[in-house]
């Protein structure tokens, strides 16, 4: 889609506060009386057997772009494609799981589009809010700022194992619960801490998305491999080489801008596994992380520190022990 669009005529609207130049999460567009509105678009097909939980997690995973900007979500449209000859109701168990989680967001879904098609798929268009000192590109970190990540890897992994048969009911409801989180209190934290710059991890891995993130800023990422977090169960599938071929590509795509200086074998293949509605990675000042470490664990949310910024090559992340 990136090369797609770089095909497309500039933009000189001077509205357009963020627009495609660096892959970030969603616009934002400035208003004519002065308010950031952000805006995304995700969907995709489902990653779970069950409908209510395929809902879940394609809200929470459309929302969570709105949040990686810092901005607050205010309502959604669905995007529904949807073999009609089934019949409806695995359909409204689909919407149902969606609007839980629109409901707990504090959003209602207002709208949408639906098409017949064989291969079901669903998400939403997520509009929000951000406030001009709370707006977090993924541009903007600085060397010696520490990097945090707020849910563990392995979604990817996991989800593909499920396809196949290969989990049992105790890991399918670990994985969900992991992808049907929502970000909303990780952004609160981050907005009470003002971090320089975030997004968060999905479908190009963490590999992909800390090499844009770094890379905009012309600046390096140096990771502990110890101090990353996986979701139980993981590490065995990434161990076998059992990935899907999104993760291969993730790694084929971006392992040249990877330095592998640590960590197991199947390092390289955990940091590009595809996610779906990953966590937050967040870019801070070091004298502003005690501050976001605080509001993490006062909502609850797991901290994990995982790296620092360095000066070094542009957009390149290297792994140590």
């Amino acid at each position: 889609m990136a090369q797609v669009l770089r095909q497309l005529p500039p933009v000189i609207d001077p509205a357009v506060v963020v627009g495609i130049e660096t892959g970030d999460d969603a616009t934002v567009y400035r208003s004519p009386s002065g308010d950031l509105i952000v805006a995304t678009l995700d969907f995709f097909t489902p990653v779970v057997d069950d409908p209510y939980d395929f809902g879940r997690i394609a809200a929470a995973n459309s929302l969570s772009d709105v949040y990686a900007m810092g901005g607050r979500p205010i309502f959604a449209l669905s995007i529904v494609a949807y073999p009609v000859k089934q019949g409806l109701a695995m359909l409204g168990r689909i919407m149902e799981g969606a609007a839980a989680v629109t409901t707990e967001a504090g959003i209602a879904i207002l709208g949408g589009h639906s098409i017949d098609d064989p291969v079901p798929k669903f998400g939403l268009v997520a509009i929000g809010i951000v406030k001009p000192e709370h707006l977090t590109a993924n541009r903007g970190t600085l060397p010696g700022d520490r990097l945090y990540l707020t849910k563990p890897l392995g979604s990817g992994a996991l989800a593909g194992a499920l396809k196949k048969g290969l989990l049992d009911e105790a890991a399918i409801r670990r994985v969900t619960e992991v992808m049907a989180t929502l970000n909303r209190k990780a952004a609160e934290a981050m907005n009470e801490a003002l971090p320089r710059a975030a997004t968060d991890v999905t479908g190009f891995g963490l590999l992909g998305h800390l090499h844009k993130l770094v890379a905009a800023s012309g600046a390096e990422a140096r990771l502990r491999f110890g101090a990353i977090p996986f979701i139980e169960g993981a590490s065995a599938l990434y161990e076998a080489g059992a990935v899907p071929g999104g993760t291969k590509r993730n790694l084929e795509y971006y392992g040249c801008n990877a330095a592998f200086e640590g960590g197991p074998s199947w390092a390289p293949l955990a940091l590009a596994d595809a996610q779906t509605s990953g966590g937050l990675l967040i870019a801070i000042a070091p004298e502003r992380a005690p501050i976001l470490e605080a509001a993490l664990r006062a909502r609850g949310v797991p901290v994990h520190r995982i790296g620092e910024v360095v000066e070094g090559v542009a957009g390149r992340v290297t792994l140590r022990d």
